[in-house]
């Protein structure tokens, strides 16, 4: 009953806090659903729950000062430089490093070139999350929903997660596949849209309650000179016309990579769309314990 979590224990060096680690490999689950895709969920859910502390540092516990100083450390990805940051930020570090090292020990090694395209992905995660807080601190608001979106569909981190999902995989996922998705491919920058527009629309008030970044909602209303209400009901529509554009792109695909590819995916943006359908299930993960109970511990 247990093996997957288990498997994860086993492999890994991280102090996980086991709430949000079960969070985050359900969410992965519904990407690699299939029993012998064990390692591209285990390698999905590390990945996303380093993501979650590189976010909250970003989001809530750095200065600007700091902050500008952890992407300068990710970027020249030299651990000798950390000693300059808050303890706090070296133990993130640390396991960032210690999660990367884990992935690289589970490929072979004609496989390890995927890890620069990991990386890289997560140096671009960070580069935005960086410009995201200037824009917090100058309490700047872009001037249309398409500029904000030019940062924040990126700080999702949704296209680190597609890139994700092909390391895990086996040589369906070849050179050119890692190719093709550094490029952000339309059905990616979709699915980073339509996650930042589900997120913004089920995490405004709360984001209000504290110093935060401007919403596209807040573009919105700022661009066109409107209410919350209004607003709210134009990002929703925006959201839909993503989804269409993305079924487009998944049912009718220009895309010369395998279907298994496209489908992990696909797969990736229906489970964010479960997370995130009546509320923010990510953070208010008590609203998952029933669904988790289910699938995990009772027996069928």
């Amino acid at each position: 009953m247990y093996r997957w979590w288990n498997n994860l224990q086993v492999h890994s060096r991280l102090p996980f806090a086991r709430d949000r680690l079960v969070e985050c490999y359900l969410w992965m689950l519904g990407v690699y659903y299939q029993p012998n895709c064990s390692r591209g969920r285990i390698i999905l859910t590390f990945v996303i729950y380093t993501t979650t502390i590189i976010d909250d540092i970003y989001d809530s516990f750095g200065t600007s000062e700091e902050c500008e100083l952890f992407t300068e450390w990710v970027e020249s990805w030299d651990p000798k430089v950390a000693h300059v940051l808050p303890k706090c930020m070296q133990y993130a570090l640390e396991k960032i490093m210690d999660c990367h090292q884990i992935i690289d020990n589970k490929l072979a090694p004609e496989d390890k070139y995927r890890m620069t395209y990991l990386r890289n992905f997560t140096v671009d995660l960070v580069r935005n999350y960086n410009k995201e807080v200037k824009m917090r601190e100058e309490n700047f608001i872009p001037r249309s929903v398409e500029e904000h979106l030019q940062v924040s569909a990126r700080t999702c981190a949704c296209h680190l997660l597609a890139c994700t999902s092909l390391v895990g995989m086996d040589d369906i996922a070849t050179k050119d596949s890692f190719e093709w998705i550094s490029t952000v491919p339309k059905i990616v920058q979709k699915l980073c849209i339509i996650v930042r527009l589900l997120d913004d629309i089920m995490t405004y008030e709360r984001e209000q309650m504290t110093p935060h970044v401007a919403s596209t909602m807040d573009s919105y209303m700022k661009q066109h000179n409107v209410s919350i209400e209004i607003a709210r009901h134009k990002i929703q529509e925006l959201k839909e016309e993503s989804w269409k554009d993305f079924n487009g792109e998944w049912l009718e695909p220009d895309i010369d990579q395998p279907r298994k590819l496209i489908e992990a995916i696909f797969n990736l943006t229906r489970t964010m769309e479960f997370m995130y359908n009546k509320d923010d299930n990510f953070t208010n993960c008590s609203n998952l314990k029933d669904i988790i109970q289910s699938l995990f511990v009772e027996t069928f």
